[in-house]
């Protein structure tokens, strides 16, 4: 019996459960291998807990005024070579993905994407038995789940003739 794959766009929102994290807007990127998660202050935890590893992030892009602390296992480091040629070792949590009706474990790494327009970045290996990506749709999931508002600029109402 073939496993029901749920058809995504080039962008969605995702949950990570086991991280807190109710709604981060993931890039599809069939390009890459792997996944990549926007991470900051990015700890080991000591010899007391080897395989675990603390990290902050903000899920909602443009918005540093929300922060999630997250711990989660530590796979291991990878070297990754980015789209720009940029080669970095980065840490490797496993942990929880919800799209759709799906909730299943995948493998992340952990880097800043403070300059990136996506806090994550969802690669290959995750999405293998699971999604089928329409590359010309967005947000097939739905909107954005509920939680804090996005911060919007304040318009310019000044005037010349005060």
């Amino acid at each position: 019996m073939a496993q029901h794959k749920t058809v995504i766009g080039w962008r969605e929102w995702a949950a990570l459960p086991a991280l807190a994290v109710d709604g981060i807007k993931v890039k599809v990127d069939t390009g890459a291998q792997t996944s990549c998660l926007h991470a900051i202050h990015i700890r080991h935890l000591g010899p007391e807990q080897p395989d675990q590893i603390r990290f902050e992030l903000h899920p909602l892009q443009r918005r540093s005024d929300i922060t999630v602390t997250c711990v989660a296992p530590l796979v291991g480091e990878r070297l990754i070579t980015s789209s720009t040629g940029h080669r970095e070792y980065r840490p490797v949590i496993r942990t929880s993905i919800s799209m759709g009706d799906q909730t299943w474990p995948i493998e992340i790494t952990l880097t800043n994407r403070d300059s990136m327009g996506f806090r994550m970045l969802l690669g290959r290996q995750a999405m293998r038995g699971h999604l089928v990506v329409d590359a010309g749709e967005s947000f097939l999931l739905g909107k954005r789940p509920p939680g804090p508002p996005p911060v919007r600029k304040p318009r310019n109402t000044s005037s010349d003739h005060e």
